[in-house]
């Protein structure tokens, strides 16, 4: 028997620890390929990296923005993402948001004395009475810096952090609908400009029901008109 021994820190060739276990061969003598593709590693697409995790975290599914499926082999669009937000703490929020932007306006107007409208009324032949309003000189201009305030607090809080005021206190965010990421600034203005504008111009009873009409009928995502422009929805925080 020799007494030879290896070097120190180093092992002989034939250390069962240096060597890992024969794959088999099939037939034909060609050894499978290494798992995970052609570069090693594991994942899908081999390399060792991993597909990167869809949206909000869940499943993954044709056609649907944060991933996931429901049953009988259908996407569910709510998968993975957080719950849609009630429709009363929606509310609250915005008159919370109202309240903060209205009250320095009226406090504004009162101190300057304007008014917003000029009002005319005309006696015909007929003792018939027409009546016709318009903007005075100083109510045009208060209605130009109400659209600045309403407009753009809703446009610089969405697209900061997707939470107004009011959301953050009810516990909402603004979110895209494609990823859940706060808004880019055009989404945001967007938004803001299609839910204020109607209502600062024109329409100051009858666009606020639309918008709460659009968001109790829309499915699955209870998005507003506005929400439809920014391609957002306004989902749980908390």
């Amino acid at each position: 028997m020799s007494t030879d021994q290896p070097p120190p820190g180093e092992r002989p060739e034939d250390d069962p620890f240096l060597k890992k276990p024969q794959e088999p061969t099939p037939p034909g003598g060609t050894p499978p390929p290494p798992p995970g593709g052609p570069y090693g590693g594991s994942g899908a697409g081999g390399g060792g990296y991993p597909p990167p995790p869809p949206p909000y975290g869940g499943g993954g599914g044709p056609g649907d923005p944060y991933g996931g499926s429901g049953g009988y082999g259908m996407p569910d669009p709510l998968a993975g993402m957080p719950p849609l937000a009630d429709f009363g703490k929606r509310l609250a929020a915005r008159i919370i948001d109202v309240l903060i932007v209205a009250v320095p306006l009226f406090l504004i107007q009162l101190a300057f004395g304007t008014n917003r409208y000029m009002v005319e009324t005309n006696k015909g032949e007929d003792v018939s009475e027409v009546i016709t309003r318009s903007y005075s000189g100083s109510g045009l201009a208060m209605t130009l810096i109400s659209i600045v305030a309403y407009v753009g607090y809703d446009w610089w809080f969405t697209h900061k952090s997707g939470q107004t005021i009011g959301k953050k206190a009810m516990g909402l965010r603004v979110a895209m609908l494609n990823d859940g990421s706060v808004p880019p600034s055009g989404a945001a203005l967007g938004r803001a400009a299609v839910l204020w504008l109607p209502t600062l111009i024109c329409c100051f009873c009858l666009w606020p029901i639309a918008l709460v009409i659009s968001i109790l009928v829309d499915k699955p995502y209870k998005q507003g008109l506005h929400d439809k422009v920014g391609k957002t929805v306004v989902v749980q925080s908390t």
